[in-house]
């Protein structure tokens, strides 16, 4: 399966993520980085384009909608941040108007639960420490799977059984693309839950504030990705030097390929 801009839908703008169903949901996201990665591995492109939801991570997909006039064409930028605090400060809302009712009606109160799969103990450990903080009516759970390129069967079924036995309120999957995507599509008819999911690698360290955001301004400009390059140059050089020079030429490619089969 190939992915192309023009044939996928892209939520347009954050106003829309509050008229997202509510249920299982997979939500995904998508950036140059991603896309690059997707025009080469078709099962992340499958992955990616049969989510339930994709959202324009990253200011160049905003751009190069535009640019190639697609159907689907985003407003602005929603960034996984985004999406993870306009998700958590729901589940916070709803979660203290349940401990409202349950207080009038002198009733126990069980807490909506969030589960965090992926990364290691000690950012798990931070990002509930945070979490009680900023969402005190929320309950937290955690699972660390092994750090491997590629899970076993029984890595896959012990992390489908945790999932599935916290049977959580909203779960997120930070297991870095292209894995974590592509697990969660792999695994998602295995997964036994009724609660808006989603694939944000890279949160998980911002949220526990082991990894530093680039300033608003930057955010606004479009240039958050050169603030991760100056920020860690070696390991981001060739995702951000070479990754956008590849993404302009995928995106001139499709803009000029008449409808065919770009390369």
């Amino acid at each position: 399966m190939s992915i192309r801009l023009r044939n996928i839908t892209i939520l347009p703008n954050k106003f829309s993520l509050s008229n997202l169903p509510s249920g299982k949901l997979l939500i995904n996201t998508i950036n140059a980085h991603s896309y690059n990665t997707a025009r080469k591995d078709a099962l992340f492109a499958e992955a990616l384009t049969k989510g339930d939801v994709l959202i324009p991570d990253g200011q160049s997909i905003v751009w190069a909608c535009k640019f190639l006039k697609t159907k689907a064409r985003p407003q602005e930028r929603i960034a996984g941040w985004d999406l993870f605090m306009y998700e958590m400060q729901r589940l916070e809302d709803k979660s203290n108007d349940l401990k409202t009712i349950c207080d009038k009606e002198h009733s126990e109160l069980h807490p909506l639960q969030v589960m965090f799969v992926g990364s290691s103990n000690k950012i798990l450990d931070l990002i509930k420490d945070r979490a009680k903080s900023d969402f005190p009516h929320l309950n937290i759970i955690t699972y660390s799977p092994p750090f491997k390129q590629e899970f076993s069967q029984e890595d896959n079924d012990a992390i489908i059984s945790a999932i599935n036995n916290a049977n959580p309120d909203l779960l997120w999957i930070g297991m870095t693309a292209p894995k974590q995507e592509k697990w969660a599509f792999i695994h998602w008819n295995e997964l036994n839950i009724n609660c808006h999911v989603g694939t944000i690698g890279a949160v998980f360290d911002f949220y526990a504030q082991t990894v530093k955001r680039a300033p608003i301004w930057m955010q606004k400009g479009g240039l958050e990705w050169l603030h991760r390059l100056i920020s860690n140059p070696k390991r981001m050089w060739k995702r951000y030097i070479v990754g956008n020079i590849l993404f302009i030429w995928y995106i001139l490619s499709e803009k000029f390929s008449n409808g065919k089969q770009a390369c």
